[in-house]
């Protein structure tokens, strides 16, 4: 495999300068196979988001199916089987989430899954990557979320979707069939990866990075420009 790193790298550095970002991008691979020359990852975690804040800490690894197995929600996301001894834990789950209140039982069929159940799942920093990679995991703030999908809309790879709710997970698998992906992530999600009270994520397909980036400064230029302008009309306009 032929590294893209120096690319990957440039294209992260372009696009935090403008959104700001607070933690590194997260890169996602699917595979058919295990992967040669990428550690293992060799430890447990409680959810398959969980890698995601390993990888924006600088570490790159892969994961096979049973490193998901602690989170029913999302290996039913990732359509990865659950071993025999643990696949009721996905009803035992929702049975909990349903009594709850937290999501309704006709909801279910509604959350996009991955069309494949994968081998084995790559994560990185997006400088990092090795490739390009299936999807992208922007941590934001709000107003950084909102340049990099209004960049996403001028490049022509938003999907026009509104912001996806619960699980966070989902929104890899829809933003592989759709494209840009808001996601104000799940309390899940939250716990698991430190995402913040003021954070957001937006999700690109990893193909679409690269028409994203430039399209970012000419959204920054113009917000800069309609900021001014708007600041203007309110102290010219406004009364009280």
């Amino acid at each position: 495999m032929i590294s893209d790193s120096p690319k990957w790298l440039e294209l992260e550095r372009e696009i935090a300068a403008v959104v700001k970002l607070g933690r590194r991008p997260v890169a996602v691979t699917y595979l058919d196979a295990e992967p040669a020359g990428i550690k293992k990852f060799a430890g447990s975690e409680p959810s398959g988001c969980s890698f995601w804040r390993l990888a924006a800490e600088g570490n790159t690894f892969y994961t096979v199916p049973e490193n998901h197995f602690n989170c029913a929600v999302g290996a039913y996301t990732h359509s990865i089987p659950l071993s025999p001894e643990r696949e009721k834990e996905t009803e035992q789950t929702l049975k909990m989430m349903f009594e709850l209140g937290y999501v309704r039982p006709d909801e279910v069929p509604q959350i996009p899954r991955l069309a494949k159940g994968p081998k084995a799942v790559i994560y990185s920093p997006l400088g990092e990557a090795a490739a390009t990679p299936d999807v992208v995991l922007f941590a934001c703030k709000p107003a950084g979320a909102m340049l990099l999908q209004e960049a996403a809309n001028r490049a022509g790879v938003g999907s026009g979707a509104p912001a996806l709710g619960r699980p966070t997970c989902m929104a890899l698998p829809a933003a592989i069939e759709h494209g840009a992906m808001t996601s104000l992530g799940c309390i899940g999600n939250r716990v698991y990866t430190g995402l913040g009270e003021d954070e957001l994520y937006v999700v690109l397909r990893g193909k679409d990075v690269a028409k994203v980036a430039p399209a970012l400064k000419t959204i920054e230029s113009a917000n800069t420009a309609l900021r001014d302008y708007a600041k203007g009309r309110r102290e010219q306009l406004s009364t009280l």
